[in-house]
């Protein structure tokens, strides 16, 4: 019997990525079930043994051409071959399954203007980008042959249903899964001391940790200003990229943050600064979920985050931290000052731990599979050939 055609979707490789992580643990999971033909649609990535690597890179100027151009490759590539069952973490409309892990746009924009005077609301409105973004989005969400959107947290799929009025039968939710014994507590052993000295840390200073790029989303200068609102002397390491991020340098200067705002740059490996904290902190803006919250509760730190964060549903179920509004400086600051007392941030960090532990990347894979076996067979009953994985 022939193997069924699976085709994942994804327009580029980034190995720091959450959705790269996520296409991973699929592929290899789909390898492991045997029995599949695997075809992976990019315009780039790293090539990957036993899979079938089709690169679709059209010429582009700009992200608004860059990203329908591939849309518009990859809808003509599969409308010229056959496959049993497609799954996309782009915004296409020709794809079985789509993964929501960049959220609903739509909601992002309504959060975004939150912080934008009238002047630049409007410039997000006019924006072309926004624009054909929108469009894409709204064709993903209502297109007929899609048969499940995967949400990364409660959180996003309650905004898909809301937006585009998707049937629950069609959504279903994967937490981002995470390593739980790459990710543990027994690391701040090897690595807490030797960071806090490299950075003239004192052993018994409170200290949070940030973790992210696109410090204006996640909420840097909010975290800032709710240290120098709490009136603690604790420190903050921020480790990510961002093109302005000698603006945040100055407004840690002018909060009289000197000495205590640490800016670390991305890292290939942040274990090390899991480590050496005691909180992790990331109040963004909007987040449809957050690898880095879960890595941080695999590290046992207790979290503080936003009410627009889907990481914030599981971190206030269980207790494991603080979720704030992402403009609400005084209630982070409250937060920060709640989790100075060690028995509170030991509870918390307990229970950080005990969520990561149930959402690790078997859990993860094995809902994946079971989400792909459902619905290949159902397509392929459809057509009148039942095979399974």
């Amino acid at each position: 019997m022939t193997p069924p055609r699976v085709a994942i979707i994804r327009q580029k490789y980034n190995p720091a990525g959450g959705a790269e992580r996520f296409v991973s643990r699929a592929i290899e999971a789909l390898r492991a079930q045997g029995h599949v033909d695997l075809w992976l649609l990019a315009r780039d990535w790293v090539d990957t043994p036993g899979i079938r690597l089709v690169r679709l890179a059209p010429y582009y100027l700009g992200r608004t051409w860059r990203d329908w151009s591939f849309s518009r490759a990859v809808c003509r590539y599969l409308g010229s071959q056959r496959f049993d069952l497609v799954q996309s973490h782009e915004r296409i409309a020709c794809c079985d399954i789509y993964r929501a892990g960049d959220g609903v746009h739509r909601e992002w924009l309504l959060q975004r203007s939150r912080r934008f005077g009238w002047l630049r609301r409007l410039g997000q409105i006019l924006s072309l980008h926004h624009r054909y973004v929108l469009r894409a989005e709204e064709r993903t969400f209502r297109n007929r042959r899609i048969e499940c959107v995967i949400c990364i947290s409660e959180m996003v799929k309650d905004e898909v249903r809301r937006h585009y009025q998707v049937p629950d039968e069609k959504l279903e939710v994967i937490y981002p899964g995470v390593d739980v014994n790459k990710f543990h507590l027994s690391l701040k052993a090897v690595h807490r001391e030797a960071v806090r000295a490299s950075l003239g840390i004192p052993a018994d200073v409170l200290t949070l940790v940030f973790v992210g790029s696109g410090f204006e989303r996640k909420g840097v200068d909010l975290v800032l200003r709710a240290i120098a609102r709490s009136g603690l002397s604790c420190h903050l390491l921020v480790l990510g990229r961002d093109k302005r991020a000698a603006r945040y340098r100055r407004l840690a200067l002018q909060l009289g943050l000197e000495g205590r705002a640490h800016f670390l740059g991305a890292h290939d490996d942040v274990r090390p600064y899991y480590a050496a904290a005691d909180v992790f902190i990331m109040p963004s803006i909007y987040e449809p979920f957050g690898n880095a919250n879960m890595e941080a509760m695999a590290m046992g730190l207790p979290v503080i985050t936003s009410t627009k964060s889907g990481a914030g549903e599981l971190v206030r179920a269980a207790s494991a931290g603080y979720v704030c509004d992402a403009l609400d400086v005084e209630a982070q600051a409250r937060a920060i000052a709640a989790l100075a007392d060690p028995s509170t941030r030991a509870a918390a960090g307990l229970a950080a731990r005990s969520i990561a532990e149930r959402h690790s990347l078997p859990k993860m894979v094995e809902r994946l599979v079971a989400i792909y076996t459902r619905v290949l067979a159902k397509r392929q009953s459809n057509s009148g050939i039942l095979r399974s994985l």
